[in-house]
């Protein structure tokens, strides 16, 4: 297919090779915060004693003052992010997605959603990005989490082309904002330029048997899985539902209607989170359409390599074709 898809008032393009990683996601996060610091003096970052896993430290030596140092003391991170958006800031906090999510839930929720303030997180390393940090530091339930909260958004960037993005979008908005993502370098989806909407999905591969969904650095997982999938005669679509709150449901009816099967793929537990949220849309709306969710389901985290533990739970490219085809 062609490489530019048009969308209202947006426009993306797929990177020329997908093989290839882009800058890691810490990075991009560090510097578009830095970036847009110069014209916004608002801006504050927050940390719970990770800087050096986030690159929080760089903000810490060119913005000093624009940075605090909460330790490991998540819940109290949260709740000054809250005082800090009531006397008008905007703050940005950092900290493994466990501690960004489960850990200050009451926080979020309370002090944040329901007083009606701002704040911005960034939980990362979910499901099998965590690595060697393991089961005590895995968050399968994130999303899920998050999707409780009335009114919080959350985004789940393919790449750091979408990442960015993001993070300057979360910057205009009012409200909880939850991004996860990986800390190191993920393969490119989208060329550098390439801008996206809110709650609108994006269809990266037209395809008229099986639709796939997927968020996350599992699109480009998807889009392997999806070239596989045509050498064997299938006709896939791959739509990247980078926002799983609030949902395209839109899109998600439109594309659904007519198709044999539909696939969901996620770094994440299969309860509350992607699978969960297509899932409701499709029986809300009578559509007769079987649904597979691929993810996690029923277990904690454990220790490895990402490579390890992305193959232990089932979710490399192979493995997720072998799903989908004995569904």
């Amino acid at each position: 297919m062609s490489s530019l898809r048009e969308v209202p008032g947006k426009m993306f393009q797929l990177a020329e090779n997908r093989q290839e990683a882009g800058r890691e996601l810490r990075d991009c996060v560090v510097e578009t915060l830095q970036e847009l610091m110069k014209d916004d003096d608002k801006i504050t970052a927050l940390e719970a004693d990770l800087g050096g896993a986030s690159g929080f430290t760089k903000i810490k030596k060119t913005n000093p003052e624009r940075f605090i140092q909460c330790g490991i003391a998540e819940a109290n991170m949260m709740g000054v992010a809250a005082g800090l958006s009531l006397t008008g800031f905007k703050p940005f906090t950092h900290t493994f997605a466990p501690f960004a999510t489960r850990r200050v839930f009451d926080q979020l929720f309370l002090s944040g959603a329901y007083a009606g303030n701002t704040i911005n997180v960034y939980g990362s390393d979910p499901g099998f990005s965590v690595a060697s940090n393991g089961g005590t530091h895995t968050a399968w339930e994130d999303v899920a989490l998050i999707r409780e909260i009335p009114g919080a958004v959350i985004c789940d960037p393919a790449d750091d082309v979408q990442m960015e993005w993001i993070i300057k979008e979360f910057l205009k908005m009012e409200g909880i904002h939850y991004v996860r993502s990986n800390r190191k370098a993920v393969r490119n989806v989208y060329k550098k330029g390439s801008s996206f909407k809110i709650g609108q999905g994006n269809i990266l591969k037209e395809g008229k048997d099986i639709l796939i969904i997927a968020a996350g650095q599992l699109v480009s997982e998807a889009l392997d899985c999806a070239e596989e999938l045509e050498k064997e005669g299938y006709s896939v679509e791959v739509i990247d539902m980078f926002t799983i709150k609030p949902l395209d449901e839109k899109l998600l009816i439109k594309e659904a209607k007519g198709k044999s099967k539909i696939v969901t793929i996620e770094n994440h537990s299969i309860y509350g989170g992607l699978g969960s949220a297509v899932s409701e849309v499709i029986a809300e709306n009578g559509i007769s359409v079987p649904v597979k969710r691929i993810g996690v389901k029923e277990k904690f985290g454990q220790v490895g390599t990402v490579e390890f533990l992305q193959e232990e739970f089932g979710l490399t490219a192979k493995q997720i074709k072998e799903t989908i085809c004995q569904f």
